[in-house]
């Protein structure tokens, strides 16, 4: 892994700092207190503490996603959020310059000395009893204050933070799912990026003010945890559907309403940990093929409660092309 990224990481039984190491031909990270994570061969590593309590995004719904993001459509939320981190990333900087002294501190607490496994061993959080394991020496790490890192907290397939690494070339990413589909295809969105298996509303398994800009796109929000894993001079971009949202499908496919009460929910989640800086609305319409409105149906919360033989039938009663109103607010906030 990375070490600019490692280095930022944390073992989430204990809040130690993480090293790479390998057992037999098993790599992994471990902690010196000899918790130790197993790196899928897809690449990402799993640092729940403890079984996810759900599965997050069936590999269906990710490949619709993943399809459906490939076309552009969904575009303008890349383009937004890779404005907004670069100039959240440019305060920052400008930050650090006046006040030097000012170091984020990269010390988490570490209170446990539990054993944790994943639901299928995939990446396996033991105990290490194994004494032939080696943990790697790697070269003295980078320092980490010059590579920003951006985390996306529910990060799907990684898109969006490929975007954004793309336009902030000496930054590193990290992408958190529950997802394993998920994961494996942003554990490959970026060369900067990694990926972890985590769950929004546990602790996160990073350091202390460790990220720079945290992305939160159509994702659960965290509002003490992002707190504490943000620099105190970084932001949270959040990015949720506005009311009109796909609002041409809703009624036509019977689909999930836009909970008009939305901005004031986000705003009561995080408002205790953030200050709201700014506040836009993203407006684009698609025209589309049916197929690909089954598609954009099909990656998101709808796909769980659409009755598959009414929505065909639906679905088959649009013309073409459909025409479909993206709309999403994008907020940008710092931390209090």
């Amino acid at each position: 892994m990375d070490p600019r990224i490692l280095g930022r990481l944390r073992c989430p039984v204990c809040g130690e700092s993480l090293a790479e190491a390998t057992a037999g031909s098993t790599a992994t990270l471990r902690c010196p207190r000899r918790h130790s994570f197993d790196i899928a061969r897809q690449g990402y590593v799993n640092l729940l503490a403890g079984r996810a309590p759900h599965a997050g995004d069936s590999a269906e719904m990710v490949a619709a996603r993943a399809d459906f993001l490939a076309a552009g459509h969904y575009d303008l939320i890349s383009a937004a959020l890779s404005a907004a981190a670069t100039e959240a990333v440019g305060r920052l900087r400008a930050s650090a310059a006046r006040h030097p002294e000012a170091a984020p501190s990269a010390l988490c607490s570490a209170s446990t000395d539990e054993t944790v496994s994943g639901p299928d061993r995939s990446a396996e959080v033991s105990r290490a009893k194994d004494t032939t394991a080696e943990v790697r020496v790697d070269p003295p790490t980078p320092d980490l204050g010059a590579y920003p890192l951006v985390v996306d907290a529910g990060a799907g397939t990684g898109r969006y933070l490929g975007a954004v690494l793309a336009a902030l070339p000496d930054a590193v990413g990290l992408a958190l799912d529950v997802s394993k589909p998920a994961l494996r295809r942003a554990a490959r969105a970026h060369p900067r990026a990694a990926a972890t298996l985590a769950d929004t509303w546990q602790r996160l398994p990073l350091a202390d003010a460790s990220t720079d800009v945290l992305l939160n796109v159509f994702a659960p929000r965290n509002g003490p945890e992002f707190h504490r894993v943000l620099d105190p001079a970084g932001a949270l971009l959040v990015v949720t559907p506005d009311t009109d949202h796909l609002a041409e499908l809703v009624d036509a496919l019977d689909l999930l309403r836009v909970d008009p009460d939305k901005a004031d929910r986000v705003a009561a989640s995080l408002g205790g940990h953030f200050t709201l800086v700014s506040s836009a609305v993203h407006r684009a319409e698609l025209a589309l093929t049916r197929p690909e409105v089954a598609t954009l149906v099909g990656m998101g919360p709808s796909a769980w409660h659409t009755d598959p033989a009414a929505f065909t039938t639906r679905l088959a009663a649009l013309p073409e092309p459909v025409r479909v109103t993206v709309a999403v607010r994008l907020d940008v906030l710092r931390p209090r």
